[in-house]
């Protein structure tokens, strides 16, 4: 029976190909969900994200955070944060995620959908601040969201849903071989709060 139990403790790879995703479906209970995403929603110091596209800033109706082991700098789109000190609520989360994957995480990318006309466009996670191949561990609270997968050579795509308290994991070549977004909905009228724990590899 533990065999039969191990078994399946580990997800299947939702990639046919190329890389590896992981979805454990729901790993925080519905309770304790409601409580993250409300003390989550008070206590991150959320701001509206910035990029510079076509040498132009742009900035988001959707909020981030980041928040780490040291004030490390992360650069994407074009524009550098630097990571604020760990909240305990963010510690109990990492150490959540960290058991449930085996992995450990030096940071966390935070980001606030007020509703679902809010997304993500197309894109992989392959900055070099990041650790190569490393983990990144995706944990979402609040409205459920579709969140697809696109092959960046063949243009095959993957769907999940991500529920109230989930964990998503890609790692491996992920990034290297697929894209990622999250779809604008104007169904979704309520909003979500998704937890990117991820490696930072920081030079001296």
């Amino acid at each position: 029976m533990d065999l039969f139990n191990s078994f399946f403790d580990e997800p299947m790879n939702l990639l046919p190909f190329d890389g590896e995703v992981n979805y454990y479906g729901v790993v925080v209970n519905r309770s304790e969900s409601d409580e993250y995403f409300q003390r989550l929603m008070n206590e991150i110091i959320w701001k509206n994200d910035e990029a510079i596209i076509i040498g132009k800033k742009v900035v988001t109706k959707r909020k981030v955070a980041w928040y780490g082991d040291l004030p490390f700098t992360y650069t994407y789109s074009q524009i550098t944060k630097t990571a604020l000190p760990w909240t305990d609520n963010l510690l109990a989360l990492k150490k959540i995620v960290e058991e449930k994957t085996g992995d450990t995480y030096n940071s966390c990318l935070l980001n606030l959908y007020h509703n679902g006309e809010e997304g993500m466009a197309w894109h992989s996670d392959g900055e070099r601040d990041l650790k190569k191949d490393g983990a990144i561990a995706s944990l979402s609270f609040g409205a459920i969201r579709k969140f697809a997968f696109k092959h960046k050579e063949t243009k095959k795509k993957i769907e999940v849903v991500l529920e109230h308290g989930s964990l998503l994991v890609m790692k491996g070549t992920t990034q290297t071989n697929w894209l990622h977004r999250l779809p604008p909905t104007k169904m979704v009228k309520t909003p979500r709060i998704n937890l990117t724990f991820r490696t930072i590899v920081h030079s001296e």
